[in-house]
């Protein structure tokens, strides 16, 4: 190829000319065409794809130099023992060789030095190899390839080498490269293991390369060792069983871990257990690397948890079909290999266990073949068993039919005999030890301190003894009275406050699971122990150094996993070091994995003082701190629909045994301290609640503690109840919060439905956004047009400026998010509207007071008032919307939400001034309302219907709990209070109705209330025997504008007035005793109307006070006016302003006054001793109401006027019953056995004599006061511990019986025997309350001849 031959060029093409070489012809080209960059761009291409195409590159180059090309033929270059071998030739000299021949050819040097490395590993692979060696290289290809690869490392320093273009090539001989060769090229830095992977354009089939180049290396590897003698023997089945707990995915090799995570990218979850059932069943396996294959697969591969439980199935049904030991010994294996995991990645073996073989459905039951075989195969793992797996056996033992029944206790017999022989005892054996592990037993002792926190943290969550110790108390006895109980019981300074120790020892007392001795040698220990200084303390402490040291484990783990994000989306990695964290964890809080979580059914959870134990404190902070810093770190690198399942894989640790204690650290986070948290906190928080969404059916429900709910919130629906609107700051930080986390859901989930987003989201975070949109942003208030839909980025609130402002109307605008908002679950509704706008104080409110009336006024009237009934609003009918602002507002004040808002609820409404604002929009909505009535029919209502308001308060009543106890009693009176609040500030026709008409004086409005008042404000809101001056005043303010509107006022409230004897008399007393400042106001109303004077009715009130007043003067004797029982209240009322010392002597009038006044006077005097013990800040004490009561029954004896039917009044008595029981509460009629017998003293020998109906009632008396002691309704008149020496004994009820039990049996002998004649009937069903009283009447009775038994008894 001299430069002679150019010239001859072009004749050389003649007939018998000889052939030109390579250059010649490109000569002559050149020669015939002019330049053409764009065409000399396409000869290059053209010469690398020749180049590519070629695969003798030797032969090439040869036909392109010529002989000189024998100097880098490549046989010669790694041909260690030519006497050309490279050792002649330096690597600088090759470099400038290869360049040389790519300025020549016109293409990289680092295409065709790669090109030409690839065909010499090439060469070195095909060169013969021992077939028992396949995917290892001989000494001889070690060597050549070593010195291959030092001209391919000069090459890449002097960046002559394309790693990519070298990648391409290896893939073209990728049948015949070997593993080896592979692995030289990665630890010598040629090429990446992991480049060279992704750069194949078939991850499948590159996969499926190297998967079968590993099984071949496993394979050559085991054979090696044993040819060799170097390395251990293949472990066997046994061993594996005895070690297999070693070889978890937190304690195999890193470098193994990161190959099989490799692996995992490039193979399905079917491809990859397909691999492994081929490996397991075909050939004998290393079970070290197969089972720790196993354990990365279910902590990396999610999908493959399912197949891995379908496949064991599988060998478990053909095992028992053909009694194949092998698949048993595989199905085994492979189960407590993934168990290993934790219930996350698989169930435990205890449950997977009582699956399989627990039920008659099993493989086990199908012949006594299979019993036989299985426990063959039991009783052949004895010997090498852990000792969990043993307790599981025996605590768990497969279901056996009862004539095979020898079979199971055989095997017990020998797996008690295994456990004995390594010292451990099943009787001891720990309530929460871990069984699905196959940990060390720890020492009883040790065990059972860990097993007492563990119950006492379930019972801190549940309030019930947990089922764990109560079984143990029954079928466990030994370890429970030897160990679990001197654990608990472990003496120590009891605190001021009893905590969860204290309650849970309580509560097992009380369910008699402790001993009586051995609970008082622990209180005499703990009061000695309280004695002792703080040091001496009885009791284990732990070394803080081995706390720390776990807490520093997760916080390595922590940090890593936080490396790892900025590739969130690398699911292999991310979801081995969650599976690290999660084992960490465990540690850190000294739990185990065990199947506790299946006991807490509902988490227990205090909102207004959440609590953790410094180490769940210090351990939940650390998870969510790094959950938030993962977030923004992931955030910086993609947004959230990119990065991965992380979250999803982080947040599912926090799902388990550390849950509670996750959501006790998120309640004083949000509840406490929301305003003070930085924006990375809100955002990762809003994020955490996302995913807690995304796994709202596999969590537990919350109670969320005192007054608690009656049923439980699902764990997302817990943020609703932690983020409270109540302040300018609470308000700002709950726009943030669910700014966060709804943006972050329609990010995170951008392709997902409606229905997932919802079930993702809490109902209760999109109506609060709503509100605060709406209530903050008067832009918001306007409809949405198509053009003002927004676009959502998460970028803007991940950065430092985030506005939130502008982020909240970017989400309100955003077109799915208005979309979620049409769904049901997802709407603000007027109630839910009404809820949220109480909760916020006016006084720390972000409006104004103006504008807040603004805002509520829009909200009722344009947002809610016309919205059909189906979007939460009201249809146009503004009766419903005042029946739900007044249901709401009630609701409201019974729910622990408007507790503890002021000490002085009078001052308030509710105790709220918040209230106040929405009771002014329910007055403006009722005078609308009073204004859409029919001018010719009753406001509000026809006559014949009544008021709304009142079937609200009827439908209330009847759901509200009945009876006496402390908490019904308390509720019911907290609810009429409302009643009588709402009804105090709306007008007062809603009480009387606004006109009266003569052929109907009584309203249905009016019937409501007296019915209202007769049935509950008696009981409740009455005072000293009548209500109270507000609701009196607003009666009488409407009774006089009613009838004022009518032809004839004063006939009209006179008519109202007579009816109100009957129908309602507790009016009329009340009018008396407020009458000093009822009077001039009802003076004043009725004398700008009318010239006239006062109602008759109403004169009537005025002369009953003014006889009382006058009858207390010293020298005056008035006649006590019609009716008698009026001037008998008007009297008693003031006889209350007297003097104590002056009583008796004012008294002493009375003996000119009617018969019908006296009874009527004391039986107001009885109610007055009752208030004085049941209202111990009454006006009238107790020493001056029982002296009132004895002056008047001393007048009454004396004038042997009949007193007793006061004590046995009925509703069927026209005369007494029906008026005085409309006038006293219940509850002081049903305590007249008290006041009875409070007057024991004062009663008459000869009277009690005399009178026939005397004994009945005495003993009737007693007995229903045994009853009221027994039922304890006498505690309420008990005297306080500080006044029952001021009070004389006065006031004790069991003095009371003891007096009064003695008094009857000392009454019965000398009573005439006609006085007998009703004992059989008072006995009838209470002889027991009483023997011995029940005895002496029996026996008197029986002695009194049968004539005196049709005797009745005179009462009068």
């Amino acid at each position: 190829m001299s430069d002679s031959r150019v010239p001859n060029s072009s004749s050389g093409q003649g007939s018998g000319g000889r052939r030109r070489s390579w250059a010649e012809l490109l000569a002559g080209r050149v020669k015939r065409q002019k330049y053409n960059p764009e065409r000399a761009q396409k000869l290059k291409e053209s010469a690398v794809h020749l180049l590519r195409s070629r695969q003798d590159l030797s032969a090439l180059l040869l036909e392109v130099e010529g002989v000189q090309c024998k100097k880098l033929c490549l046989s010669n270059l790694i041909d260690c023992g030519s006497s050309e071998a490279h050792a002649n030739h330096s690597s600088s000299f090759i470099g400038s060789a290869l360049q040389d021949q790519a300025s020549r050819l016109g293409v990289p040097v680092g295409i065709l030095s790669a090109t030409m490395v690839a065909s010499g590993v090439g060469q070195i692979c095909v060169a013969p190899v021992d077939p028992s060696h396949p995917v290892l290289l001989t000494v001889e290809q070690r060597k050549k390839l070593s010195s291959l690869l030092e001209i391919a490392q000069y090459l890449l320093a002097h960046n002559m080498f394309s790693r990519l273009s070298f990648c391409q090539e290896l893939w073209k001989i990728q049948n015949s490269l070997l593993l080896e060769a592979v692995w030289h090229l990665h630890v010598q830095s040629i090429v990446s293991l992991q480049e060279l992977l992704e750069s194949h354009p078939d991850m499948r089939a590159v996969g499926a390369w190297l998967f079968r180049n590993l099984c071949c290396l496993c394979e050559q590897i085991e054979a090696s060792c044993q040819h060799d003698d170097v390395a251990r023997a293949m472990l066997s089945a046994s061993d594996a069983v005895r070690m297999q707990r070693e070889w978890s995915f937190a304690r195999t090799h890193p470098l193994l871990t990161a190959l099989y995570r490799r692996l995992f990218v490039m193979l399905s979850a079917e491809e990859l257990v397909g691999h492994l059932q081929q490996v397991l069943e075909t050939q004998e396996v290393n079970w070290q690397r197969v089972l720790s294959f196993v354990s990365a697969l279910v902590v990396c591969v999610p999908e493959a948890q399912q197949l891995l439980k379908d496949w064991v199935a599988h060998l478990m049904a053909q095992a028992f079909e053909s009694c194949q030991m092998d698949n048993m010994v595989t199905a085994f294996l492979v189960v407590r290999q993934a168990a290993l995991e934790g219930p996350s990645a698989f169930q435990s073996y205890a449950d997977w266990f009582k699956a399989s073989f627990g039920s008659a459905r099993g493989s086990h039951g199908c012949s006594k073949k299979a019993l036989v075989f299985l426990f063959k195969f039991l009783s052949d793992l004895v010997p090498f068993e852990s000792p969990r797996y043993l307790q599981v056996h025996i605590l768990h033992p497969p279901l056996v039919p009862s004539r095979y029944r020898s079979l199971l206790t055989d095997y017990i017999s020998l797996a008690k005999t295994r456990l004995a022989d390594l010292k451990v005892s099943i009787e001891n054996m720990g309530l929460y030890e871990d069984l699905s592990s196959a940990g060390d037993i720890a020492e009883p002792h040790s065990q059972a301190l860990q097993d007492v926190e563990k119950a006492i943290m379930v019972f801190e969550h549940t309030g019930k003894i947990p089922v764990t110790v109560m079984e143990a108390s029954i079928f466990r006895r030994p370890y429970y009275m030897s160990h679990f109980l001197p654990a608990l019981l472990t003496p120590r300074v009891l605190p001021k406050v009893p905590d969860s120790r204290v309650a849970f020892i309580e509560s097992l007392k009380s369910a008699d699971k402790i001993p009586l001795s051995l609970y008082s040698a622990y209180c005499q220990a703990c009061t000695a122990a309280g004695a002792k200084p703080e040091d001496a303390t009885l009791g284990v402490r732990a070394d803080p150094s081995c706390a720390e040291e776990p807490l520093g484990q997760l916080t390595a783990a922590l940090e890593e996993l936080r490396a790892s994000m900025t590739n969130p989306s690398q699911h292999d990695v991310i979801s081995a070091q969650v599976a690290v964290i999660s084992e960490r964890l465990r540690d850190a809080l000294g739990h185990s994995e065990d199947d506790i979580s299946v006991e807490i059914a509902k988490i227990q959870l205090s909102i207004d003082a959440p609590r953790l134990e410094p180490r769940e404190h210090t351990a939940v902070d650390l998870l969510l701190t790094s959950f938030c810093q993962n977030l923004m770190t992931a955030s910086s690198v993609a947004p959230p629909e990119r990065q991965g399942p992380w979250a999803t894989l982080f947040v599912r640790t926090m799902c388990g045994r550390v849950l509670p204690a996750v959501l006790t650290r998120l309640c004083q986070l949000l509840c406490h301290q929301g305003p003070s948290l930085s924006a990375p906190h809100i955002l990762g928080l809003g994020a955490l609640a996302v995913h807690l969404g995304e796994s709202r059916s596999v969590l537990p429900e919350v109670d969320v503690g005192p007054p608690a709910a009656t049923v439980g919130l699902p764990v997302p629906e817990l943020f609703k109840s932690l983020l409270t609107c109540r302040t300018r700051d609470s308000l700002l930080f709950c726009l943030k919060f669910c700014v966060a986390a709804i943006s972050y859901s329609l990010c995170k989930f951008p392709s997902q439905s409606l229905g997932i987003l919802c079930s993702c989201l809490s109902s209760g975070l999109i109506k609060k956004f709503q509100f605060l949109v709406l209530r903050l942003f008067p832009e918001a208030r306007q409809p949405l047009s198509q053009e003002d839909t927004a676009s959502l980025s998460w970028r803007p609130l991940y950065l430092p400026s985030a506005d939130w402002h502008r982020a909240a109307l970017s989400l309100w605008t955003h077109r799915t998010f208005q979309e979620l908002l049409k769904g049901e679950d997802a709407q603000l509704t007027y109630q839910d509207w009404l809820h949220l706008e109480l909760e916020i104080g006016p006084e720390a409110d972000v409006l104004s007071d103006t504008e807040r009336q603004d805002f509520q006024q829009w909200a009722i009237h344009e947002r809610f008032l016309p919205e059909p009934s189906a979007s939460g609003g009201c249809d146009g009918d503004l009766e419903a919307a005042c029946t739900i602002l007044v249901n709401t507002l009630l609701d409201f004040h019974q729910s622990s939400r408007s507790y503890g808002r002021s000490e002085n609820s009078d001052l308030f409404f509710g105790g709220h001034r918040g209230n106040e604002c929405i009771i002014s929009r329910l007055q403006e909505m009722a005078a609308d309302l009073e204004l859409q009535q029919d001018p010719s029919a009753s406001p509000g209502h026809s006559p014949s219907k009544g008021h709304f308001l009142y079937g609200i308060f009827h439908r209330r009543l009847q759901g509200l709990i009945s009876g006496w106890g402390v908490a019904a009693s308390l509720q019911r009176q907290r609810e009429l209070l409302m009643y009588k609040r709402i009804l105090l500030r709306l007008p007062s026709s809603v009480l009387c109705g606004s006109s009266f008409q003569a052929q109907q004086p009584i309203t249905a409005r009016c019937e409501q209330f007296f019915h209202l008042v007769n049935s509950e404000m008696r009981n409740i809101c009455s005072h000293r025997g009548a209500l109270t001056q507000d609701i009196t005043a607003h009666f009488f303010r409407g009774l006089l504008n009613a009838s004022l509107r009518s032809r004839d006022p004063s006939l009209m409230v006179d008519l109202m007035l007579a009816e109100c004897q009957t129908k309602c008399p507790l009016i009329l007393t009340s009018a008396l005793l407020w009458w000093p400042s009822l009077e001039p106001v009802l003076l004043c109303q009725w004398r700008r109307r009318c010239q006239s004077p006062l109602p008759r009715e109403l004169q009537r009130l005025q002369e009953g006070r003014q006889f009382a007043s006058d009858f207390l003067s010293p020298d005056a004797t008035p006649q006590a006016p019609n009716p008698a029982w009026l001037s008998a209240a008007a009297l008693y009322f003031a006889i209350q302003q007297v003097g104590e010392e002056n009583v008796r002597t004012q008294l002493k009038k009375l003996d000119c006054e009617r018969e019908e006044l006296l009874v009527f006077l004391f039986f107001f005097s009885l109610m007055g001793l009752l208030s004085s013990h049941l209202t111990p800040n009454s006006t009238l004490g107790p020493l001056k109401a029982l002296e009132v009561c004895a002056a008047v029954l001393e007048c009454l004896e004396k004038r042997k006027i009949p007193w007793l039917a006061l004590f046995q009044l009925a509703e069927s008595d026209t005369r007494l019953g029906c008026l005085l029981l409309r006038v006293a509460p219940d509850q002081h009629t049903r305590l007249l056995p008290f006041a009875f017998y409070s007057l024991l003293s004062n009663f008459h020998e000869d009277a009690a004599m005399r009178e026939e109906a005397f004994l009945c009632v005495a003993v009737d008396m007693y007995l229903k006061l045994v009853q009221l002691f027994v039922a304890g309704d006498t505690s309420t008149v008990s005297p306080p511990a500080g006044r029952s020496l001021e009070l004389k004994g006065q006031g004790d009820p069991v003095d009371l019986i003891t007096k009064a039990r003695l008094f009857l049996l000392q009454l019965i002998p000398r009573c005439p025997k006609k006085n007998f004649s009703h004992v059989t009937k008072l006995l009838a069903d209470r002889a027991d309350c009483d023997p011995e009283v029940s005895t002496a009447l029996r026996s008197r009775q029986q002695a009194a001849p049968d004539t005196d038994l049709c005797q009745e008894p005179r009462l009068f």
